[in-house]
């Protein structure tokens, strides 16, 4: 994904968040985007094991 970003093109990408929304708020932008990661894994991880649950519990009917 960022194959083509080296060190340099990181930190000016660095710079520009940390003037734009400045060093007070980079705690709370990280603390947020680590919730909602968090978030959508645990969400995927509920639709794995309802989908895993309805397929144990689904009766399967033989077929002649």
């Amino acid at each position: 994904m960022f194959g083509s970003l080296g060190l340099p093109e990181l930190l000016v990408i660095f710079a520009i968040i940390l003037v734009v929304f400045g060093a007070g708020k980079l705690p709370q932008l990280g603390k947020g985007l680590g919730e909602g990661i968090s978030n959508f894994r645990d969400g995927l991880k509920g639709k794995e094991q309802k989908k895993q649950l309805e397929e144990k519990n689904s009766p399967t009917t033989p077929t002649a």
